[in-house]
């Protein structure tokens, strides 16, 4: 049996896929018990770590870590699957980046940061293997179709827009100012 490039590198984005999913499902997984105890620190905020700190916010409710690894295992989910695997990447991103930059401002251990660091790396790998579908992809959001209109008519919706936006913004006061 004989490999063609392409399947050469189906084959390496598969692997590098499944480590990142791997990697997703049990960091996921491990928030059910990652924070226990991590709020019951003895110390004030001031004497804390940066790792400390972050630990006793992440301890403090279980509802938000548990829900923090249900993202990080549909994203692993998603990169799993070959049709989904673009948004996936996407998804896992915008998680990954806000762990890297906690990992650096809360001065994590390096081995977490490098991993992190890692598994975003290989998602732009996976990304850059799929440049073409990308491109295609931020293109046709690009590239809506619009007709073209009388300018009176652009104007009026904007000014419309705008007095609805003034609403908006007034509504938004009064629901969320404090009683």
């Amino acid at each position: 049996m004989k490999f063609d490039r392409n399947d050469k590198i189906e084959i390496f984005e598969n692997a590098i896929s499944w480590i990142v999913v791997f990697a997703m499902f049990v960091y996921g997984g491990a928030k059910i018990v990652q924070f226990d105890g991590a709020a019951e620190i003895d110390k004030t905020v001031s004497e804390m770590t940066g790792m400390e700190l972050m630990r006793a916010f992440y301890g403090y409710s279980k509802a938000y870590a548990i829900t923090l690894g249900f993202f990080e295992i549909i994203g692993g989910t998603l990169i799993l699957i070959k049709r989904t695997r673009i948004i996936g990447c996407l998804f896992i991103s915008t998680i990954l980046v806000n762990v890297i930059l906690q990992d650096i401002y809360f001065q994590v251990h390096n081995g977490a940061l490098k991993a992190a660091i890692l598994y975003q790396l290989l998602i732009l790998i996976i990304l850059w293997l799929n440049k073409d579908k990308v491109i295609q992809s931020i293109k046709s959001l690009i590239n809506f179709s619009t007709s073209q209109q009388p300018r009176f008519k652009f104007i009026i919706k904007l000014v419309i827009a705008f007095i609805c936006f003034v609403i908006l913004r007034i509504a938004e006061y009064f629901i969320t100012m404090k009683l």
